[in-house]
């Protein structure tokens, strides 16, 4: 399904980008979505590592190659999607001492040029990154009165994973 696209991307500052879940720093993913973004504040460990297992693509951000050895985590993305008519970008974010060198922009190009998520509805939620998602062809909705959400309720995706709140 995957396994013949490009797997990692290198700049030229020193920083890579993998989509090979096995480089990710699951701590800091954690670290982060847990306390410091306003979307998953507060979530379990164990909540943060199914996402990104359940996730088709996940893509971290990397000082040096972790290809070629240990390389610090920096940022991370992952995507839902049945690569054919839907995706959905979540948990987007570059930790703040590296934030302001671009590397924002670069992952998104990478994903939104992914050859299977490219045609793909592709959507997301953002309180404070509009100008940015922009960028990439990400527009407000249309057609809003046609869709429909069931909203989170993490108290039952807790229950449902035998955790307490």
């Amino acid at each position: 399904m995957l396994d013949s696209e490009q797997t990692t991307w290198i700049n030229n500052d020193g920083f890579s980008i993998s989509i090979n879940k096995r480089f990710l720093d699951i701590e800091l993913i954690y670290h982060f979505l847990s306390n410091e973004s306003y979307w998953v504040k507060g979530m379990a460990k164990e909540l943060v590592e199914t996402s990104i297992e359940s996730s088709i693509l996940c893509y971290g951000v990397y000082e040096g190659n972790p290809n070629n050895g240990p390389a610090k985590q920096v940022g991370f993305a992952r995507v839902v999607s049945d690569l054919v008519r839907f995706s959905w970008l979540g948990d987007v974010f570059i930790i703040p001492e590296y934030r302001g060198r671009g590397l924002s922009k670069w992952l998104l190009h990478v994903i939104t040029e992914h050859p299977k998520l490219k045609g793909t509805s592709f959507q997301l939620a953002t309180k404070d990154a509009h100008s940015l998602y922009s960028q990439f062809g990400f527009k407000p909705l249309g057609q809003i009165e046609s869709r429909m959400a069931r909203p989170l309720n993490l108290e039952v995706v807790y229950k449902g994973y035998k955790l307490s709140i």
